[in-house]
């Protein structure tokens, strides 16, 4: 089951944490791979692993809120690897370096438009250029890795990348009926927190909250991402599966 050998996967801000997990659990499954990030070096080491281990993988970088790189980007992979088959749409700034993290009444409002163009535009981009090929093939997976932000409200001093979250989901919603017969999918998973940064006595506390008792890992994300974009997940489209441990249920 979840075979993914023959398919040609790109997976946005790849080169660490979430997205290198679910660049190495797509690859596990027999896809070729496509790792993008916005930082060469990062995109490179983790298409190296892959190939290390066996798998057909090249490094993308390129910044996703950049439309003309992007279809660029994948005209590279179809000349390299094939037409893109699965879109993993996991690029994301909360906690990216020189991004304000604070309440809304204290925020800049020049600091919301990178928050909106990664989390939202960004997917957008990605979508366009590849959905129109998988139409046309008959077979298709879209995946937009959103978050607990965009499904439930935090204290955190997260609103507006929460907002351009929960604007990606109602984006998938939408997609996935305008899609649906085709043989194309369009999902979203919303993780919770995640153990992929360093860890802070707040987060620490928060951790303890969670009913499974511990922090999610990459490779919880990229299992979810393995069951979406196999041909087992052909009947799940417009769906958010929310992958947080217990910590929000609906």
């Amino acid at each position: 089951m979840f075979d993914l050998t023959d398919r040609v996967a790109l997976v946005t801000g790849a080169g660490q944490g979430v997205g290198a997990g679910i660049a190495r659990c797509l690859a596990a499954q027999g896809a070729a791979v496509a790792v993008n990030d916005i930082v060469a070096e990062r995109a490179e080491a983790v298409a190296a692993a892959l190939r290390s281990d066996g798998a057909r993988a090249r490094a993308l970088p390129f910044d996703v809120t950049d439309r003309a790189a992007v279809e660029t980007a994948v005209a590279t992979v179809t000349a390299d690897l094939g037409p893109v088959d699965i879109l993993v749409n996991n690029a994301g700034n909360a906690g990216a370096p020189g991004m304000v993290v604070a309440p809304f009444r204290e925020m800049d409002p020049a600091t919301w438009e990178r928050f909106v163009a990664v989390n939202l535009l960004g997917p957008l981009h990605c979508i366009k250029a590849v959905i129109d090929g998988m139409c046309t093939r008959g077979f298709g997976r879209v995946i937009t890795i959103a978050s607990e932000a965009g499904v439930a409200g935090t204290a955190l001093g997260i609103s507006i990348y929460g907002a351009a979250k929960s604007g990606s989901i109602g984006f998938v919603r939408h997609l996935a009926l305008e899609v649906a017969g085709t043989g194309v999918t369009v999902n979203a998973v919303a993780p919770g927190l995640m153990g992929v940064q360093e860890i802070s006595e707040r987060t620490r506390r928060m951790a303890g909250g969670i009913p499974v008792g511990r922090l999610g890992a990459p490779e919880d994300i990229g299992a979810a991402c393995v069951y979406l974009a196999s041909d087992e997940a052909a009947w799940v489209t417009g769906q958010t599966l929310n992958v947080n441990g217990g910590s929000h249920t609906t």
